[in-house]
């Protein structure tokens, strides 16, 4: 299994000081997170898209280019990429160069986000929203795809004899997951091209990503990619832990109840019992991660959001520490043990550039019997 982490990227007041980073002081720490995720064995590094404030990721791929640089092994995603308000001829390309510029350590996670002014920001109806996912996707799939484009639709102008460049990188796209909290019609697309569905799994009880998790695996099987279990399935979750559980409730509670999110509502306890929420210690995020499985089955990526509601730099690198060290090598060994040998792995550049290969001897050597 691929763990990692996901930036929101948020900038938000710490409110046990009461400072406020500034955007650049943010996007600086966002990268020296991402180097030290790496650095603490993390397989993942996956960054959202916003444009509007208080986020500063309005362009991820421009991040993920800086932080390829200054890594090895670190695969890059996002966190959202809007699918929805962007060009998917543009999606086409940035990601196809960010591929290029890292060596294949690259996909991404596609969604409509939650914010509805974006979408008249962008000349978009959100009352289209998923009608323009659908179709969106559907033309990024095939410039990816296809050297040579003709395509119209509903929502863009058409396109004559147009290629996507760069090409992506050996000719193999980067793999899709699609994501989201509450949309049962994005499971049926990403079961529909045999992609990744990606469960948000932060804001909504066990039983609601299990129901959604289970259509996705269902439709994946029906649309003949393999068996429900086999289908490709990242989770989401959030994590904030201290060597002692109750110093981990009394560091985070402040946090907590201020965050932009989900402060002033529910109590640190009332929604940790709710949702995957895990304050404590390493153990207990242990626990608690491992029953995922219980009500998604074998999955294939776990991510943690650790950078968010105020939390200074230092506090997140610590996080980054324990997580590190004493909960994914643990999280490692179970799931690897508990998993049956035909669910797969999660795709890598690497593996999908095998099954290209794979694909094209059987073509030759079934062209050479006809011959």
């Amino acid at each position: 299994m691929q763990f990692g982490i996901f930036s929101v990227s948020d900038i938000t007041t710490d409110p046990t000081t009461g400072h406020t980073p500034t955007e650049a002081e943010r996007i600086k720490d966002i990268v020296t997170i991402a180097k030290h995720a790496e650095e603490v064995g993390l397989d993942v590094f996956a960054l959202g898209e916003h444009h509007n404030e208080p986020f500063f990721s309005s362009s991820p791929t421009t991040t993920l280019a800086y932080i390829a640089a200054q890594t090895k092994d670190l695969i890059l995603s996002t966190a959202t990429t809007l699918i929805t308000t962007n060009d998917p001829v543009k999606i086409a390309e940035d990601f196809a160069m960010l591929q290029h510029l890292a060596d294949g350590r690259v996909d991404l996670t596609l969604g409509r986000g939650n914010t509805g002014p974006v979408y008249p920001w962008f000349g978009k109806d959100i009352r289209a929203g998923i009608p323009l996912a659908i179709e969106n996707y559907a033309l990024l799939n095939k410039l990816w795809r296809e050297h040579t484009v003709d395509w119209s639709g509903k929502y863009r102008t058409p396109l004559q004899s147009f290629t996507s460049t760069p090409r992506p990188l050996d000719e193999v796209p980067p793999f899709v997951w699609h994501g989201s909290i509450r949309s049962p019609e994005i499971a049926e697309q990403a079961a529909y091209y045999g992609d990744g569905f990606f469960a948000n799994h932060i804001f909504w009880p066990a039983s609601h990503t299990k129901q959604m998790v289970g259509l996705y695996r269902q439709r994946f099987e029906h649309y003949g990619h393999g068996s429900a279990d086999q289908a490709i399935v990242g989770l989401g979750g959030q994590v904030f832990m201290n060597k002692n559980s109750q110093d981990a409730i009394k560091q985070f509670r402040p946090y907590f109840d201020n965050a932009p999110v989900y402060g002033h509502g529910p109590s640190l306890e009332d929604f940790s019992r709710q949702t995957p929420l895990t304050v404590g210690s390493p153990q207990q995020v242990i626990d608690r991660t491992l029953k995922f499985r219980d009500y998604v089955g074998d999955y294939q990526r776990q991510l943690f959001l650790m950078d968010h509601a105020g939390l200074p730099v230092k506090t997140v690198l610590e996080q980054l520490d324990l997580l590190g060290a004493e909960v994914v090598p643990v999280l490692r060994k179970e799931f690897a043990s508990l998993k049956p040998a035909h669910v797969p792995d999660a795709p890598t550049h690497a593996s999908l550039v095998a099954k290209k290969n794979e694909k094209n001897e059987k073509n030759e050597k079934k062209d050479e019997v006809t011959a």
